[in-house]
């Protein structure tokens, strides 16, 4: 859904804008499809399968970008590049300020990886992605084999019907059944850190595990949810059976509303059990499951969970509220949120394909990155991948997972580690700002203590403090923000001025920060966004938002001038006459552009 004609941007889908605002390093909101084939894969020819596949998806090639209201996703010409794996998997592919693509493809051995960010797309977007890719790449591994190229979509889907939103096609206004959510048990215990994600893949036979989940009367779905409860159940103190074990289960919504869309979709349901007894049947288990799943999976109750999250984003009071405000509140809406679940379960499917290409293929699996612990599954032909993606170092639950699977005459086949050996993730500078931030509280410290010591009549070391904090936070900016060099600058011409005002006011006001320090920064910064533009080559929406606030921020001192705040007249004119002539150069030769991108980062 664009914004308008030629601007190639849209905004997210309802799903989507919770990702952007509580990912972290801690819980990457990334999940990753992967295809193991019969035979290592060679990287120039997936590279070549990822080119064509792109041409088809184009609603892949998107940046996260940021506006005052919401986030929103902007076309680019970014080219997806095909690498071999050597970092842990789903590390993070949003970084805040940095314009890079939210996918990428990865391949190791025999294994063909695509990691996703979740806000680009579901599940089920993200297996139709790889089922071409995959597809695209046996066509041209093996051109003897003549393997016949057939779509796994309409022929005539269009790249609207890629990027249409479900959950606005479907919202309506429903009073809300949702009464007050029972608090989860929650599973803790030291927890692995960045980058050290536990995966714990079992193989077994999909028809085995549907005979045994027919002699119950209930599907799959519902007897593995009975099994994940029991798991996690065993892993309980006495003490923590008061609270009830709960599962988030995804639903695909395309099941019940149709829809070609290849942006989120997806609703959950939560399934769980008291364990109110000491001792307890499964059958008890699996039966109350049942029932849940009979009550929730229907059209009517998915619509109204639906439509009273699109209820949320569409209250007019939220909606203006700036973009920020909103972050706390999803972040803070998430917090609580995690205290309803013990854990995920999700069923991605079967995974088909044409019959001409089975030869050439092991199985399909799935997982995504977590703080709790997750459970995600899907099947190829019989092989069904059960593939346990964990935040904690125990694996007590996996393993109690499959035991129990065993005991139903289930067997499973834990699948070797398939990823490269585990090196910690590198944060380049980091270590320089930790040394730099020792070395201010270092130099505040010493000074307050020579102080004390030797003049302790004399509050000099106040002075030390304040510069180091000062410095501190000059380098503390430009060390977060380095991915976008604009955007530091906008906030250095805010910061700098800010502080030297306070230093101002402490020393008994004398007027210098207004009359010589905001408007000689304001032009020094001006300068350098320029200079920025013109050796990153940047083009104009990547420039244009910060050329305006600039040149807004640099009308300040005029305003200072003329309510008698500011005195030196000649630094105040000159920087105020820059600054509206940079604001006239914007309006006159790139006016379209200018309101472009103010109707793209005012869009709520």
């Amino acid at each position: 859904m664009f914004g308008t004609k030629g601007s190639h941007w849209r905004k997210l889908d309802n799903a989507a804008k919770i990702f952007p605002a509580t990912s972290n390093k801690k819980d990457t909101r990334v999940f990753r499809f992967y295809c193991e084939l019969k035979e290592p894969v060679d990287g120039s020819i997936l590279q070549s399968a990822l080119d064509k596949t792109i041409d088809k998806y184009p609603v892949f090639l998107s940046v996260m970008r940021k506006g005052f209201f919401w986030y929103y996703l902007e076309k680019s010409d970014l080219k997806p590049k095909v690498k071999e794996e050597v970092d842990p998997p789903c590390l993070n592919l949003y970084i805040r300020d940095r314009k890079t693509l939210l996918f990428q493809v990865v391949y190791y051995k025999n294994r063909i990886n695509f990691e996703v960010f979740h806000a680009l797309t579901d599940g089920t977007g993200a297996i139709q992605f790889l089922k071409e890719l995959v597809k695209n790449y046996l066509i041209l591994r093996y051109r003897d084999a003549a393997l016949p190229d057939i779509s796994f979509t309409e022929e005539d889907m269009t790249l609207q019907d890629q990027e249409s939103d479900g959950f606005s096609k479907y919202y309506s206004k429903t009073e809300s059944r949702q009464g007050k959510k029972a608090s989860s048990f929650q599973i803790s215990g030291p927890r692995t850190g960045y980058g050290s994600l536990n995966i714990t893949e079992g193989l077994v036979s999909c028809q085995a595990l549907l005979k045994k989940a027919k002699e119950y009367g209930v599907s799959m779905t519902v007897f593995l949810t009975a099994v994940f409860l029991c798991a996690i159940h065993e892993e309980r103190s006495r003490r923590q059976r008061r609270k009830p074990v709960i599962l988030m289960v995804p639903v695909n919504l395309r099941k019940y509303f149709p829809s070609s869309s290849m942006l989120n979709f997806f609703g959950w349901i939560e399934p769980g059990y008291l364990f109110a007894e000491e001792y307890f049947s499964f059958t008890d288990v699996v039966q109350s499951v049942s029932a849940y799943f009979h009550e929730e999976l229907t059209k009517e109750r998915l619509g109204q969970r639906m439509s009273s999250l699109m209820g949320l984003e569409q209250n007019p009071i939220l909606r203006i509220f700036p973009l920020e405000l909103k972050n706390l509140g999803m972040q803070l809406g998430a917090q609580l949120a995690k205290k309803d679940v013990s854990a995920v379960f999700s069923n991605l499917g079967v995974v088909s394909m044409p019959k001409e290409y089975v030869p050439y293929i092991s199985r399909f699996g799935v997982f995504t990155s977590t703080p709790k612990i997750e459970l995600s599954m899907c099947s190829f032909e019989d092989d069904l991948v059960l593939s346990f993606a964990s935040g904690f170092q125990n694996q007590n639950i996996e393993r109690n997972f499959f035991r129990i699977l065993k005991s139903f005459g289930v067997e499973s086949s834990i699948l070797e580690d398939r990823f490269p050996v585990k090196k910690a993730p590198e944060y380049k500078g980091l270590r320089f700002f930790q040394w730099f931030s020792f070395c201010c509280i270092a130099a505040a410290c010493a000074a307050v203590m020579v102080n004390i010591i030797f003049t302790p009549t004399l509050r000099w070391s106040a002075y030390v403090i304040g510069g180091s904090l000062s410095m501190w936070l000059a380098l503390a900016l430009g060390f977060f923000k380095r991915h976008n060099l604009l955007k530091n600058a906008i906030w250095q011409m805010l910061l700098i001025p800010a502080v030297c005002v306070l230093w101002d006011l402490f020393t008994g006001w004398y007027g210098w920060s207004v009359d010589y320090v905001l408007p000689a920064v304001c032009l020094l910064i001006q300068l350098s966004m320029l200079i920025i533009t013109k050796v990153q080559k940047l083009k104009v929406q990547d420039y244009m938002i910060y050329y305006i606030l600039a040149g807004l921020y640099g009308l300040l001192p005029a305003v200072l001038l003329i309510t008698g705040a500011a005195h030196v007249m000649y630094l105040c004119v000159l920087c105020s006459g820059i600054s509206f002539l940079l604001l006239t150069g914007l309006l006159i030769f790139k006016g379209k552009e200018m309101f472009s991108e103010l109707y793209k980062k005012l869009h709520f």
